[in-house]
């Protein structure tokens, strides 16, 4: 029976370890190659916000083989676990994400990649506001420190930002920028514990197939809601135009738009993954640390300078990201030593997740 539950707690940490390196994959990869869309003469918003879960036919692939798996098992295995309950609760969520992004792509198109930074860090005090409230998210000391340190980083982060608008852009759009993405980031701080509440209310038994089923219909329903935004836009008739005129070539145009999507997709199936196999504030806090990597990526890539603020809140993000999982580290050595101690009643510090 011990090593049952070692074999499954294994699988766990491989399982929560992959999703991790999804997210990380998305967090710093989706940013980037969407400024690039943006940066080589991408102008449309809302096809920009559509890339970001239009990709989400890939999704079907794993899913086909689960299906076959469970089918090769039982040859009578449903097509889908999803319940309509939850379906119902995955579309509303999705809707929300395709808000999101419109928000999110909004703001990239407007501001300088420091100053969106900035506003996409108050993210992680939104998604803590929203866990404590909707899933009775607890904190302990380091979860605490962690949530500071990781706000307080990209802060840091952006104070360089103040002369940085750019060229030739009024005030109008750049405030209207500004407050787009701070909506992003307190929506978004929203959706991660809604997904959480989606898994405990579920009543039914959560696996990652149905996690899949899950990302899928968010992001169908997150499509559909930009896809509406396309259309009343006229985007559809651009894109072809646009592709001609983009300035790394119509071939490169089409790469930037589809692998776009891909990254994208990692992003979203990864923070859902870490959700399900921890928490909404880990995913939240995997996103944040992340950040200074992406500006690092964002020198290499677009020659961006690296002031001393950058190093500052690369090393604010580690020290934030070391206090979460010393921790949860504590958390569960404290737990075993309980097992070994019965009769006593001991009041844990448990950040749950």
């Amino acid at each position: 029976m011990e090593e049952t539950e070692s074999t499954d707690a294994a699988m766990k940490k491989l399982f929560l370890i992959t999703n991790c390196i999804l997210l990380a994959v998305g967090n710093c990869g989706g940013p980037l190659i969407m400024r690039l869309y943006f940066l080589r003469g991408g102008s449309r918003i809302w096809f920009s916000s559509w890339l970001e879960t239009g990709g989400w036919p890939i999704i079907l692939l794993p899913l086909l083989a689960s299906y076959i798996r469970r089918r090769s098992a039982n040859p009578g295995a449903a097509l889908l676990h999803i319940k309509p309950r939850l379906f119902a609760a995955a579309a509303a969520i999705g809707v929300l994400t395709g808000l999101d992004d419109y928000l999110y792509a909004y703001g990239v198109s407007k501001l300088p990649v420091s100053t969106t930074t900035l506003l996409v860090a108050t993210q992680l005090a939104f998604t803590a506001a929203f866990a404590f409230l909707v899933v009775g998210q607890r904190f302990t000391a380091y979860s605490v420190n962690a949530v500071v340190l990781l706000t307080v980083g990209p802060v840091v982060l952006g104070l360089h930002s103040s002369g940085d608008r750019p060229e030739g852009e009024g005030d109008r759009e750049y405030w209207v920028g500004f407050f787009m993405t701070l909506a992003a980031a307190a929506l978004y701080g929203l959706i991660l514990p809604l997904v959480e509440l989606a898994y405990k209310s579920a009543k039914q038994e959560v696996t990652y197939t149905l996690v899949m089923e899950m990302q899928l219909v968010m992001c169908f329903f997150a499509t559909a809601f930009c896809t509406v935004g396309m259309i009343i836009n006229n985007d559809f008739q651009v894109i072809s135009r646009e592709a001609r005129e983009y300035q790394l070539g119509e071939t490169k145009y089409y790469l930037v738009v589809v692998w776009n999507a891909i990254i994208w997709q990692c992003f979203y199936l990864g923070a859902i993954g870490v959700i399900f196999y921890s928490s909404s504030l880990l995913s939240a806090i995997i996103i944040h640390v992340l950040f200074p990597l992406t500006q690092t990526l964002a020198i290499i890539f677009y020659h961006e300078s690296f002031p001393a603020e950058k190093g500052v809140a690369f090393f604010l993000a580690l020290w934030g990201f070391t206090s979460y999982f010393v921790g949860e580290i504590r958390y569960n050595n404290d737990n075993n030593n309980n097992k070994n101690i019965p009769t006593t009643v001991v009041q844990s510090h448990h950040l749950e997740t």
